[in-house]
């Protein structure tokens, strides 16, 4: 969106909907599509907790799983996954554009690091509002066993054994990944749309917003990955009897580092990619599309 055109940002309440609305349906279509390669990445990222040695490849733990656990296993925390999607999706996609505006406000500049400041302010704001679901999906993609009570039971044993505050398991590191992950993204295909639009030929449209999408899943998985790493252990520490117990996510990093090595922070990066790049490629030219629909402006 053009600094003009953000002067003139409507706040009607059917454009407020539509704004948030089209950021959360299209956050969760791109989850249920690549939720099978979410749940592959969890289970990656918990192999040899605490040890060295060699990993099992994303292919032969697919078929692995899937001999023992049946198709079914591909869709372990799936409700909670798109309930995640549509409220975490909504407003890390949807805050991005009111906070560059209040930093054009403010400031007086949408530069790059306007960008970045907004979204991932945005994504943190998100994700310490929605910790609990993920934490919740998580475990039942993490644990088949506990998918037969269903999330609501899965909810209820975990407030019971582990109190309240185990739905924030993991909020710090989660934050920090959102944050990283959302400014990584959003500023990144914002960016390369101006860039794109100012030196080539292309207009707003399919094209445009799929090359930049691209570019912008490639730099948020590079980025993010070892976060997300970290964020899945201290989720899942009451689940794993080696993992031991990780203060914060600085000694969860240490923690990996020292007994795991250095490329234990980039377990299940590949799944990570795979389904961090269509996710955000599908995201975008979604949320484009139907933000054209709605009569808004593209992001």
């Amino acid at each position: 969106m053009k600094v003009n055109e953000k002067q003139s940002w409507a706040v009607s309440p059917s454009d407020v909907v539509y704004h948030f609305g089209t950021s959360g349906l299209s956050v969760a279509a791109a989850t249920a599509v690549t939720h099978p390669l979410d749940v592959l990445k969890v289970r990656l990222q918990m192999q040899l907790v605490g040890q060295k040695g060699p990993l099992t490849g994303m292919g032969r733990l697919f078929l692995q799983t899937f001999k023992k656990e049946g198709p079914r296993f591909l869709y372990l925390g799936l409700a909670p996954a798109l309930t995640r999607s549509v409220l975490y999706g909504g407003l890390r996609l949807g805050l991005y554009e009111p906070s560059k505006y209040a930093c054009n406000w403010a400031f007086g500049s949408t530069n790059i690091f306007a960008k970045i400041a907004s979204a991932g302010f945005g994504g943190a704001i998100a994700t310490a509002l929605t910790n609990p679901v993920e934490v919740l999906k998580v475990r039942l993609q993490m644990n088949p066993h506990f998918s037969k009570g269903g999330p609501t039971g899965e909810l209820r044993r975990m407030i019971s054994e582990e109190g309240v505050k185990a739905l924030w398991k993991g909020v710090g590191p989660a934050m920090a990944r959102a944050a990283t992950l959302t400014a990584s993204q959003l500023a990144t295909y914002d960016e390369t749309k101006r860039i794109l639009i100012t030196l080539t030929s292309l207009e707003e449209g399919f094209n445009l917003h799929l090359i930049s999408s691209t570019v912008a899943g490639m730099v948020s998985t590079l980025i993010t990955a070892p976060v997300d790493m970290i964020k899945t252990r201290l989720m899942l520490q009451k689940e794993s009897k080696r993992m031991g117990s990780y203060k914060n996510g600085f000694h969860c990093a240490y923690q990996v580092m020292l007994t795991e090595g250095p490329k234990g922070l980039y377990k299940g990066s590949l799944a990570t990619f795979a389904r961090l790049g269509p996710q955000t490629t599908i995201t975008f030219i979604l949320c484009e599309k139907l933000r054209e629909l709605a009569g808004l402006n593209a992001i």
